[in-house]
């Protein structure tokens, strides 16, 4: 079968040979790959590292590449939102199985390990603030997913109708999308101190989360219904804004990710602790230990 080719349109290299947004150049990709959302958060993670090879920054994406205890590693920033986690998780496979020279599909397929390290607000009082939950699932709120062939592929289906209609799903949104993490990667992050939960991951931080402040919500009662749904052994423990894009890109592309996120506020106790940068770096250690 003949290799297929992407052109200039759809494949943009800019002129010292990087993905377009990204601005890494094949050369320095690394297998293994810690996400966060803050630019500012990759410093912190690097700071573990042995040493640093590399730093490359371009609006939101900021990498540094390096090692930690022998293992070549990098942390990439993909700002806030899954429209960002398109464009990341895109160009990283791009550099790893797309010949930059050629503009080829390459034959031997490279695959990459994501775990994405951030914050999340939590939805039951089993998660309270300080804890550390890893997504089993991710349901996206955001539709993202829905524009690729293949979604149903790697979808959970019989969730997806489920929790509709415990919600009573608005048309108006944009159908959510339920996906699974990589479980091999789960088992390895999770070694039994964080709770494996199902995230959203929200188009929005305020009223696609439930939060009110000068607009009325649409459903005021949607993060009830949420709260109290269950299917099989799952309930929805916490929201974010990008695990499901994260998982499901992965998923379709054939790599590895997961998310874990430190829980800084409680939805369902109306808790929350901004002032916790001092306390993320433990979660960084352990991601960085097991990756």
């Amino acid at each position: 079968m003949e290799a297929k080719y992407f052109p200039e349109s759809e494949l943009i290299i800019n002129p010292d040979g990087s993905a377009f947004h990204i601005h890494l150049r094949p050369d320095q990709l690394c297998d293994k790959i810690i996400l966060v959302g803050d630019p500012g958060r990759v410093d912190l993670v690097a700071s573990y590292f042995d040493e640093k090879t590399f730093e490359v920054s371009s609006r939101e994406f900021h990498t540094i590449g390096g090692t930690y205890k022998g293992k070549k590693i990098m942390c990439i920033s993909h700002g806030i939102g899954t429209d960002n986690i398109d464009i990341v998780v895109n160009e990283l496979d791009a550099l790893a199985n797309i010949d930059f020279d050629t503009r080829l599909a390459k034959s031997d397929h490279r695959t990459l390990t994501m775990v994405r390290v951030g914050t999340s607000g939590g939805l039951q009082p089993h998660v309270p603030i300080g804890t550390h939950v890893i997504s089993e699932k991710s349901i996206g709120f955001d539709g993202m997913l829905n524009f690729y062939a293949g979604r149903n592929n790697v979808c959970d289906l019989s969730f997806e109708e489920n929790f509709c209609r415990a919600v009573g799903w608005n048309p108006l949104w944009a159908h959510p999308y339920v996906i699974d993490n990589d479980i091999d990667l789960i088992n390895r992050i999770d070694q039994g101190d964080m709770v494996r939960g199902v995230t959203i991951s929200a188009n929005g931080f305020y009223g696609p989360q439930g939060r009110e402040l000068r607009i009325p919500l649409a459903d005021p009662e949607l993060n009830k219904k949420i709260q109290d749904f269950k299917y099989d052994r799952f309930v929805v423990t916490n929201y974010e804004m990008e695990s499901s894009a994260l998982a499901g890109l992965a998923a379709l592309l054939g790599h590895r990710a997961a998310t874990v996120c430190m829980i800084i506020a409680n939805r369902v106790a109306h808790h929350s602790n901004t002032d916790y940068k001092s306390s993320i770096g433990d979660l960084v250690v352990k991601v960085l230990d097991r990756i």
